[in-house]
Order: structure tokens, then C-alpha cells, then sequence
């Protein structure tokens, strides 16, 4: 059944895509001038199945990430100056210029982070799960992870733990059909969802992730099971990445122009759009609402071009953790 959503809310669904969509385009530029070291992974093309997951959460919930990650804390509702000043390693970027695009994580919105190593981050939102169960904190935690994370056997480590002890965790599959430039389906045998009744949890498969609403809603019924103590979900949303895997990398004849081109005619941000103007949301307020978040960008770059660099002298601090009691 798809959820009613009020008009309010499917404009803040349109609001954190657009942002997501702009950010990533921006950080894509500075990429190529030379401005953010290394590459970036851009989400672009996938902004309904981040923010459909990341709204179906509450506010205090937990997440981690991947090496496709600068969406999911937008996504969550992160402002995007700090997470700009990380991109180019600033110290007033959310790890303080230390995690770059790679390895951010924004713990204002609950993002515990995000890493390069595929699958790396699943445990960690499965001890975060396990924390909130032991503390009896009713927030749920979420795992992004692709497709080719799926074959790591450290997804099938944490969704046994997590199906044992009923922990309050969502394993979400960021289908987007192809690791780097590998297509999932000559590397990756049956359906991904399917693979969670092997751990006797359920598994369902949002197969329009260009839907936002439909990622809602799988999302929305995976975490209210969770925090009414029923044990973890896996959900595998179908997907698909419009640019390359990673800002300046050039690979040929993985994908052909038809399959691309089918997928950009279902743009996420378009068919949210459409669905607004079905209810009397105008083409001037939705250029609006791009215009407003064209500044957001504008300011995060001014921010982040303002901000210092971090001294030498804070190169070793933040390697380990205080210890801390729990209250």
C-alpha cells in the first residue's frame, strides 16, 4: 500500500534530492578543476532511494554509508557547508577536513560514517543497533551498501547476529546494477533480497527506486517493525547511477547508450516534480525551490573556499576515542 504523504512532505522529499543533485554536480566541477583532492562518488541518478530511505527515518536514527556517500547525510538533512568544507579537506568540514569524500560522517544527523572498503560500514550499524537494543533507545539503524558489497561475507555476519538477536537494524541494498564496471548479474547468483530468509528475516525488493515514495514506504515498514522489537529487514532498491563511477575515471562499453538513456527518462527528480504539479505545486515554485537550493550551494562553496585549513598539529588527535560511561 503506498503512504498518503502531505504536499509538505513531498516538497521536502523534491528539496533534499535537488539539494543532493546540485551538491554532487558542483563537487563533480571541482573535481575537474582541481579543487577537492581525489575523486568523488557521486549519487547522482539514485536521489530517490537515498532520500526515500534517509525520510523514512527518525531524526535520532542511525546510519552508515559507503564510498557513494555525500547524499545520505543531505538526504538525512545535514547542512551542506560542512560537508563541502570535507570534500576539500578543511577543518571546519565534518571530520575536520580528515575524512574527505571517502570517509565522512556527520553524527548531527546520526551518519556514523562512511568508508572505501566495501561492505565495512555493515557491522557498524550493526553494533549500533545492538547499543540501542541494550540501552533500550528506540532508534533503528541503517546499512547503505551496493551490490557488489552484497557478495561480502560480512553482510552475512551481521544480518545472522542481527536476525539472533532481533536487533533493530535495516540491511539496504543500493542496487544500482553494476560494481565499478562489473554488471551484478554475471557476478552475483539469485536475488539479493531473497538471500535474507536464509537468516529467517524478511527480504523485499523496491523494484522502481526511481519512486521515492515507493522507497518510503519499504523503508517506513522495515523501521517500524524494527523499533516495535521485531528484528531486522532486508531491502534491495533497484537503481542505477547516471555518471561514472567515480569523477574522472573513464570506462568504455560497460554500459550502452540505451540503457542509459532509458533510466535518464525516468528521473527521480522529474517524476516527483510531476507528481507535485498534479497537486497544484506550480513550474515557478518548483524553479524556485531549485533557485533556493542553487544558493544553498553557492554558500556551502563560499564556506568552504573561507574556511582554514587544519594545522599540523591536530594530525593525530581524533585516532582514538575518549572513554565514556554510558548514562
Amino acid at each position: 500500500m503506498r503512504t498518503d504523504l502531505p504536499t509538505s512532505t513531498l516538497l521536502e522529499m523534491q528539496r533534499r534530492m535537488t539539494r543532493i543533485r546540485r551538491f554532487e554536480e558542483r563537487a563533480a566541477k571541482m573535481v575537474k578543476r582541481g579543487l577537492i583532492p581525489g575523486t568523488v562518488h557521486t549519487s547522482i541518478g539514485q536521489e530517490a532511494q537515498v532520500v526515500g530511505s534517509c525520510m523514512a527515518l527518525d531524526d535520532d536514527d542511525y546510519m552508515t554509508g559507503n564510498h557513494r556517500s555525500h547524499g545520505h547525510p543531505i538526504g538525512k538533512g545535514s547542512p551542506l557547508g560542512p560537508l563541502m568544507a570535507e570534500l576539500v579537506g578543511k577543518a571546519t568540514g565534518v571530520c575536520r577536513g580528515k575524512g574527505g569524500s571517502l570517509h565522512l560522517a556527520d553524527f548531527s544527523v546520526g551518519s556514523l560514517g562512511e568508508s572505501g572498503i566495501v561492505g565495512s560500514s555493515i557491522p557498524i550499524a550493526t553494533g549500533s543497533a545492538f547499543a540501542s537494543k541494550l540501552l533500550g533507545r528506540p532508534r533503528v539503524s541503517l546499512a547503505f551498501f551496493g551490490d557488489g558489497a552484497a557478495n561480502q561475507g560480512v553482510l552475512y555476519e551481521a544480518m545472522n547476529m542481527a536476525g539472533v538477536w532481533k536487533l533493530p537494524a535495516i540491511f539496504l541494498c543500493e542496487n544500482n546494477q553494476y560494481a565499478l564496471s562489473t554488471p551484478a548479474h554475471t557476478v552475483t547468483s539469485g536475488n539479493i533480497f531473497e538471500r535474507a530468509a536464509g537468516f529467517g528475516i524478511p527480504g523485499v525488493r523496491v523494484d522502481d527506486g526511481q519512486d521515492v515514495i515507493a522507497v518510503y514506504d519499504a523503508v517506513k515498514t522495515a523501521a517500524d517493525r524494527a523499533r516495535a522489537g521485531e528484528g531486522p529487514c532486508l531491502v534491495e532498491v533497484m537503481t542505477y547511477r547516471f555518471n561514472e563511477h567515480s569523477e574522472g575515471l573513464r570506462i568504455d562499453n560497460y554500459r550502452d547508450k540505451e540503457q542509459i538513456d532509458e533510466w535518464l527518462s525516468r528521473d527521480p527528480l522529474d517524476r516527483l516534480a510531476g507528481r507535485l504539479r498534479d497537486r497544484g505545486i506550480t513550474d515557478e515554485q518548483l524553479k524556485e525551490l531549485d533557485a533556493e537550493v542553487m544558493e544553498e550551494v553557492d554558500r556551502a562553496v563560499e564556506f568552504a573556499n573561507e574556511s582554514p585549513y587544519p594545522e599540523p598539529s591536530v594530525a593525530f588527535e581524533d585516532l582514538y576515542t575518549d572513554e565514556v560511561t554510558a548514562v
